[in-house]
């Protein structure tokens, strides 16, 4: 009986967890709490949370408690082939095939110039030469104000990301993101016990009298937002809303990351967040998706009275970014050659969203850059359609793993990018029309 009686409060904290009752990060009651309110005992409240724990839907830590652990795993999000004639649709990188050239002249100029001063110790996260290079790149995609003082370097956008949310917040303190946001964001979050809220919606973005009430109920630290082909949505902020975002944050105490990696694909430059609310916010861009994943060149743009607790969480624990990388990547941004790189990378998206377009002729949204947002009929779930594409050999991203909330969300994030050539990828996008159209019973008689 009190087996059953413990599964049957298993159930109950899970349906509150579904329901988002106890959001992702959040702390659970305390076993005593949890036993009153369902008329228990606190070892059947604690063998309830050992279940939920062996499940992944929780986690414990001694002296902190139980928390509501994220669904989101970057290994699901991001999967790597296992055959290599799987159509890969979800990875976004740029068409790396592409590339290679540049990148192995970039590096081959990186070794020619490699002497023992830019190879050593140095005072500040990289080299001035480094940082001025950040500098230019962010400014041509609409930053202003950067300088190689309030600019720092990091080993790409995600470590930018985990520095900022370790520096400026601590375990327990809650982040504000996107409704449907990024997953590494998710699980830099888990891992450090932070709280996670998102931030409802619409065809322009995060909204920001939704980000008003969010800040009023939850008190998060700060916000994380994606503004230039948000991942997953596609959305790119219009001038208007990155000025009313702006507004929110001068007025709140809260701090803004804005995380702009995407900033290349928009066809003309649009003004950061950031410079509407400097003394607030600290601008993220970097070289991955343009160029390549491999090469780790972050740049992140600070309140000027922030950038030396930013160089001593560096320091304290990668000491520097890779100037062998820096080396190769200020090389293509001085010579001009990142931004023809990124301007071809932005052009083949183009071209491949009016391919997808062509073939998955039920698409009706108008998002450019890498992805698609692509809403599942009605008669296929998430999960079923996940697994039915992996069974053909089709890799997608279920957009469960983008839901802060971690309901069910029916629609999968699908890369344009990661599959090497048009012809190949019109032949992915082919036999994923034919399993969107099919009948999800056929596949799944059960």
């Amino acid at each position: 009986m009190s087996d059953t009686k413990f599964s049957n409060i298993a159930q109950i904290i899970e349906q509150r967890i579904d329901k988002g009752d106890y959001p992702v990060n959040a702390k659970l009651p305390t076993h005593r709490v949890l036993a009153s309110e369902l008329d228990t005992t606190p070892a059947t409240v604690a063998k309830a949370y050992k279940l939920l724990s062996d499940k992944g839907r929780l986690e414990s830590f001694v002296g902190r408690g139980s928390f509501v652990r994220s669904q989101s795993d970057l290994n699901q999000v991001i999967q790597a082939p296992k055959d290599e004639d799987d159509f890969n649709f979800s990875i976004l990188q740029p068409c790396l095939y592409k590339n290679v050239n540049a990148l192995q002249n970039a590096y081959q100029v990186a070794g020619e110039r490699l002497t023992s001063e830019l190879i050593g110790y140095t005072e500040h996260s990289g080299h001035e030469a480094h940082r001025q290079a950040g500098v230019t790149w962010a400014k041509r995609y609409g930053l202003e104000g950067g300088d190689t003082c309030n600019t720092v370097l990091t080993n790409g956008a995600q470590h930018a990301l985990s520095l900022l949310i370790n520096a400026l917040t601590k375990p327990g303190d809650t982040i504000a993101v996107e409704a449907l946001t990024y997953p590494g964001i998710l699980a830099i979050a888990s891992l450090s016990g932070r709280n996670v809220v998102g931030i409802p919606m619409d065809e322009s973005g995060a909204s920001p009298e939704a980000l008003r009430s969010v800040i009023t109920e939850h008190q998060p630290k700060l916000v994380v937002l994606i503004p230039s082909h948000q991942n997953p949505t596609g959305i790119t902020m219009p001038e208007a809303r990155r000025r009313e975002i702006a507004a929110v944050i001068k007025q709140e105490d809260i701090w803004l990351v804005e995380d702009d990696i995407y900033g290349f694909l928009n066809e003309a430059a649009i003004p950061a967040i950031s410079n509407f609310v400097p003394e607030k916010a600290f601008h993220i861009s970097a070289l991955s998706k343009a160029i390549s994943p491999a090469m780790r060149c972050g740049y992140i743009k600070a309140p000027a009275d922030k950038v030396a607790l930013l160089n001593a969480h560096i320091r304290a624990n990668i000491w520097l970014s890779s100037p062998i990388n820096n080396i190769a990547g200020t090389h293509l941004i001085e010579s001009g050659k990142a931004f023809e790189i990124a301007d071809m990378q932005r052009e083949t998206a183009s071209e491949r969203q009016r391919l997808a377009r062509s073939i998955l002729t039920s698409i009706s949204c108008d998002a450019e850059g890498y992805h698609l947002w692509l809403p599942l009929p009605k008669h296929w779930t998430t999960e079923h359609f996940v697994m039915a594409a992996k069974n053909r050999g089709l890799i997608v991203s279920s957009g469960s793993y983008f839901e802060v909330s971690g309901n069910e969300e029916n629609h999968i994030r699908l890369s344009l990018m990661s599959i090497a050539t048009e012809e190949r990828l019109a032949q992915g996008l082919g036999e994923l029309k034919a399993l969107l159209e099919s009948d999800m019973d056929t596949l799944f008689p059960f």
